[in-house]
């Protein structure tokens, strides 16, 4: 397969497991520049297994991950981390850490060992407390945070990498439905407005429709349907990736897909 020339980041061929055992199997996928791509499917279907194996978090079985034409296990740990951030599902902050300090260790990919944090450091890790709003708790614990607070928080950290790619599994987890839409609106104003690209998964499929330009449904492993919002979000899709039965029918005020769920089917 010839590369994408809209596609800075792809995976050719990709087989990616734990412990011999394989999750993601022969997947090939180019992620579409400066836009937002969010990946769904059910339950352990692969989808964080493949942004962690995007973000070279995991070693591909095997198949490639490239970046720019040059597969990431060429390159550094810290070359690595000054192309693409990576946010995980799960994160925990030390006890007592506050919003700034957890913000700058973002920074470390971009100093030498004989720089310190310097006034690049410092505006960075501002300029990326303000894009996400929460620059008034920079001297807060980030234990002491919302979730969606803490979340923004944490966003803030691969924000302030400066990478032109952001990697962010389920990163409306454990949030309340307000919260879920504050993210997002986030992630959209950070794609819209910064240029950023980036890849997310999630579990709402009628949120990632209408904040996403780029879905790739996943099942068993494998890349079952992408494309636009609309072309992806269908009936027969849900039914026979989903085993849902539902109607979809255009959200209010975007006119993206909306899954009105009606019951569950026998997969299989």
């Amino acid at each position: 397969m010839s590369p994408d020339p809209s596609s800075r980041l792809e995976a050719r061929g990709l087989t990616l497991g734990y412990d011999g055992r394989a999750v993601v199997e022969d997947l090939t996928l180019a992620v579409p520049d400066g836009r937002i791509t969010t990946v769904i499917g059910p339950n352990g279907c692969g989808k964080s297994t493949l942004l962690r194996g995007l973000g070279r978090l995991l070693r591909p079985m095997a198949g490639t991950v490239t970046l720019d034409g040059v597969p990431l296990s060429r390159l550094s740990t810290r070359r690595v981390a000054q192309l693409l951030a990576v946010l995980p599902q799960s994160h925990t902050a030390p006890e007592g850490l506050t919003v700034a300090d957890l913000v700058s260790r973002g920074r470390h990919p971009r100093q030498r060992w004989y720089q310190q944090f310097s006034r690049a450091d410092e505006n960075a890790v501002r300029r990326a407390l303000e894009a996400t709003g929460v620059a008034e708790f920079a001297d807060t614990p980030v234990d002491e945070l919302s979730g969606g607070q803490s979340q923004r928080a944490w966003i803030s950290l691969t924000l302030v990498q400066d990478t032109d790619i952001l990697l962010l599994d389920e990163p409306t987890t454990y949030l309340d439905l307000a919260h879920q839409v504050e993210i997002l609106e986030l992630v959209h104003r950070l794609n819209r407005e910064l240029g950023r690209t980036v890849v997310m998964v999630l579990h709402d499929i009628s949120l990632a429709a209408r904040f996403s330009d780029h879905l790739v449904a996943m099942d068993a492993g494998r890349v079952v349907a992408q494309g636009s919002p609309g072309e992806v979000v269908t009936e027969e899709l849900l039914e026979r990736v989903f085993g849902l039965r539902a109607r979809i029918v255009p959200e209010p005020t975007s006119g993206r897909p909306h899954v009105i769920p009606l019951s569950r089917t026998a997969v299989g």
